[in-house]
């Protein structure tokens, strides 16, 4: 994530520079400004996911099944849906802006491609987003088999093997979806999810539930924070310019 100090300028599309000026860690993305207007300024969010209550037990994923996965981690290896620290951090959450930017925005496309591993046969990392249209690297370090069936509701689904360590899957999205659900038919215990979106202001919570939106423009926005089992949870906040402004956003267990 991008701390305030370091956020990407702004630019118009006249101007032919297209480095990036700053990278999200976990989100990788250029932002080049609104068409036909140089914003004043930009602002920045930023804020935690918190989970209520005593942090849940995380489940116990045996791989006996395959024995290629179950040499990797013979004592099984935790499941990765509800991930909370012990001071109630919760990872692994989509935050986004929903509504309030600009109309005739528009943001230059990231110049690379994301990348997803299929490794220890569990999806690393479980929770990503990407830009529509932008390229997603699907990798396999594993020896196994693995398929990839990708289950969307806006979006194109497929449905593609993977054999082998090695191999690599290069697929986009082109439409925005929160979320896209990764699926191996072969390990049902693997999954991932991906948030497709048609602008850089979003990031997944981090192991502490941490999360930055950098460069917004000054205005009114809803926040969205997604998770993939306790719902989804909304807030509006204020940006002005040059300042950062804060979010809590709190998940309850079901």
């Amino acid at each position: 994530m991008i701390p305030a100090g370091s956020r990407p300028a702004l630019r118009t599309p006249k101007q032919n520079d297209r480095s990036p000026a700053g990278i999200a860690a976990l989100v990788a993305m250029t932002i080049v400004g609104l068409l036909g207007a140089t914003p004043a300024g930009a602002g920045t969010v930023t804020g935690h996911v918190r989970f209520e209550g005593p942090p849940p037990a995380r489940p116990t994923i045996y791989m006996a099944a395959d024995p290629s996965c179950d040499k990797i981690a013979p004592n099984g290896r935790p499941a990765d849906v509800v991930v909370v620290d012990q001071a109630g951090g919760l990872a692994n959450v989509l935050v986004y802006v929903k509504s309030g930017l600009p109309e005739k925005a528009r943001w230059e496309m990231p110049s690379g491609a994301v990348k997803i591993d299929q490794k220890g046969c569990a999806y690393v990392p479980h929770v990503l987003g990407v830009r529509a249209g932008q390229e997603i690297e699907i990798h396999s370090a594993d020896e196994t088999l693995h398929n990839v069936d990708a289950r969307t509701a806006l979006n194109t689904p497929f449905n593609e093997a993977m054999v082998g360590a090695g191999t690599v899957l290069r697929k986009s999205f082109t439409r925005p979806e929160v979320a896209v659900k990764l699926k191996c038919d072969i390990h049902p215990w693997m999954s991932a999810y991906v948030g497709v979106f048609d602008h850089p202001f979003f990031a997944v919570s981090s192991a502490d539930g941490g999360f930055t939106l950098p460069a917004l423009p000054e205005g009114e926005y809803t926040v969205e924070a997604w998770h993939e089992s306790l719902g989804v949870k909304s807030a509006t906040v204020e940006v002005d310019d040059d300042d950062v402004a804060t979010l809590t956003f709190s998940f309850a267990g079901n």
